[in-house]
């Protein structure tokens, strides 16, 4: 088995090596990239998830499981042409406080989901996992899948846990020890997209004790992973990597929705040696992209396209939290009504072909 992995792997790398990326381009047909998997190993140690509405516990983890099966067949119903597949990960990982656990778990995902898709990379792509707790350590995983596994970039779920007990600290990219990790992410030429994670217990258990229903999706995610994402702009990182592409999924964690009151505010900021150059409307039209994914409100993106413009704004689903059939109909449906046909082609494919480079 372990000859078998290998040979696929290689097969994999000189494929993309030596012909260039060949995918599923029908042309009209959709791209997505919040799109969750797990393994076998890992799909107890996540947070539970309240699956949609309609379906179970049971077919929410089968669904995890799936890439070949269920997965591809929504896809062909729902006119996806290309997936790109990330590991879901709300404790793993960034969630692992040994930096040498962590860093294993990340490289034996990365393997193991480069050999799941090995047979179908016409139709799907995959985002690395990778432990924040040495940035050098990152980068060089990013670079090996990149280079070695054809990986489009990598998928991190928000701050790193490091340490225990009393001396359990969280990591934020926005420091400068991390620019090492983000030079590697601009010369590698690949974005990287941040995704939200859930508080562990202390942090957890102090903001949303008196209302837990708030925990996850409905209010922690955006809560958190904004903050991280303003960070980023604020600690200057976009300044000192102006190529540099984050993508920011369920239309940017509400950032954009905010922008007047956050560029305000941080103005008077200025004069107080804040390291941020520019403001974060300029950061979301030059280097974070947003995704529709888990959020497909027509007045918030067209709200949004005003605020960042229509360019920097992605389709995505969430599958399998999300059902391919409610991305659909916001296509079918939804879009057609505020654009026109070239637009809709840009959101629904275009630009995501030219941000994971799947041409190149």
């Amino acid at each position: 088995m372990a000859t078998l992995s290998f040979f696929l792997l290689f097969s994999l790398f000189v494929t993309h090596a030596v012909h260039g990326r060949v995918w599923n381009d029908t042309g009209v047909g959709s791209i997505v990239f919040e799109e969750a998997w797990t393994t076998a190993e890992l799909i107890h140690q996540s947070d539970k998830t309240v699956p949609p509405v309609g379906q179970t516990n049971a077919e929410l983890e089968a669904n995890l499981l799936d890439i070949h099966n269920q997965r591809l067949a929504d896809m062909d119903a729902t006119g996806i042409d290309f997936a790109s597949i990330a590991i879901r990960d709300t404790t793993t990982k960034t969630g692992i406080a040994d930096p040498v656990n962590a860093s294993a778990m990340a490289v034996s995902i990365n393997n193991e989901l480069a050999s799941q898709i090995s047979n179908n990379t016409l139709r799907f792509g995959a985002f690395a996992a990778l432990a924040m707790h040495d940035p050098a350590v990152a980068a060089q995983e990013l670079t090996r899948t990149v280079t070695e596994l054809g990986f489009l970039g990598a998928l991190i779920n928000d701050y790193q846990q490091s340490g225990t007990g009393d001396n359990q600290t969280f990591l934020f990219y926005d420091q400068p020890q991390y620019d090492v990790f983000w030079q590697t992410v601009v010369d590698l030429d690949v974005p990287v997209y941040l995704h939200p994670r859930v508080n562990p217990p202390p942090v957890s258990t102090l903001l949303y004790s008196h209302a837990p229903f708030l925990i996850g999706a409905p209010q922690e995610f955006a809560v958190t992973l904004s903050t991280h994402i303003l960070g980023l702009c604020t600690n200057g990182v976009f300044d000192r990597f102006p190529n540099l592409t984050i993508i920011s999924g369920h239309l940017g964690e509400r950032i954009p929705s905010d922008l007047v009151r956050i560029n305000d505010q941080l103005t008077r900021q200025v004069v107080a040696g804040m390291p941020m150059q520019k403001n974060v409307t300029f950061y979301f039209q030059n280097n974070i992209l947003e995704t529709t994914s888990g959020n497909f409100a027509k007045d918030l993106v067209q709200f949004h396209a005003q605020q960042i413009g229509l360019e920097r704004i992605l389709y995505s689903i969430d599958y399998p939290y999300v059902p391919m059939e409610q991305g659909a109909a916001f296509l079918a449906d939804d879009v057609p009504t505020f654009l026109d046909d070239d637009q809709a082609l840009a959101l629904k494919r275009g630009r995501a072909i030219e941000v994971l480079r799947l041409n190149n």
